[in-house]
């Protein structure tokens, strides 16, 4: 679920910000319809005000979709021509506090949107979904209550599961948590910590095929920055040991 790509057959989607235009960043897109052997021009993507930055970025068929933070709140811009046109931004939330780092997923018509928000005093994970293809969406779900900050949540789907994961330091130190839904993001299941370790344990990325998860994560257990993996193959139930797979 790398935040900023996203693939139909040979045509590649990318998305991030940008400063060229003066003091704020913004939002900008382009696309290769030749599998990156050429590139189409830059669009700009973002209008809605100051500082537009961290966008994430999903594609079904013909309708690709991006999530991006912009004056401490978050919107929502869509193409339904596989990025030819962009319609009007819309406005995803309405009381954020310095909103960062969104997630986008999507099922046919349903979209998963997921991101660190400051508005309860701490940063907490919220939830939001369309199921119309981003014509409408509903109200923010806020998916963690911790002690201390919840971040850098990534989101994905197959079938009628949602899975997030993100890391916070409730413990008393970074790790990562996992919380599952099983019908499309109506209700959350329990959170599930996913390492255990004394060290840094976070940035962690999300992808899923049928029912195997697949985690990558970074730790500094071994006294510097590792990339470390783990899997789950029934849907989340239960997960593999930690694997290292960095040693540098």
């Amino acid at each position: 679920n790398a935040r900023c790509i996203a693939t139909n057959g040979d045509t590649i989607h990318i998305t991030w910000s940008d400063g060229r235009l003066g003091t704020y960043t913004n939002i900008f897109y382009k696309r290769s319809t030749n599998a990156g052997m050429t590139w189409g021009i830059d669009t700009r993507l973002s209008y809605s005000g100051s500082g537009a930055r961290y966008p994430a970025i999903a594609v079904k068929g013909e309708l690709v979709h991006v999530v991006y933070p912009s004056s401490d709140q978050i919107y929502y811009n869509r193409s339904t021509d596989a990025g030819l046109s962009w319609g009007p931004e819309i406005q995803l939330s309405n009381n954020s506090l310095w909103p960062q780092y969104p997630s986008v997923s999507v099922s046919d018509s349903i979209l998963f949107v997921v991101w660190e928000d400051h508005r309860d005093g701490n940063y907490e994970i919220y939830f939001k979904r369309s199921t119309n293809n981003g014509s409408t969406w509903e109200a923010d779900t806020r998916l963690t209550n911790g002690q201390n900050y919840s971040v850098l949540a990534s989101v994905v789907n197959s079938g009628l599961n949602v899975y997030t994961v993100w890391f916070d330091r409730r413990d008393g130190n970074d790790e990562i948590y996992f919380k599952q839904s099983s019908d499309n993001g109506i209700s959350w299941g329990s959170e599930i910590r996913l390492t255990n370790d004394i060290a840094f344990s976070g940035v962690p990325l999300l992808s899923v095929c049928d029912s195997s998860l697949h985690l990558v994560w970074r730790d500094d257990r071994d006294g510097n920055n590792e990339i470390y993996y783990k899997r789950s193959m029934d849907n989340g139930l239960t997960w593999s040991a930690d694997f290292r797979i960095t040693n540098n």
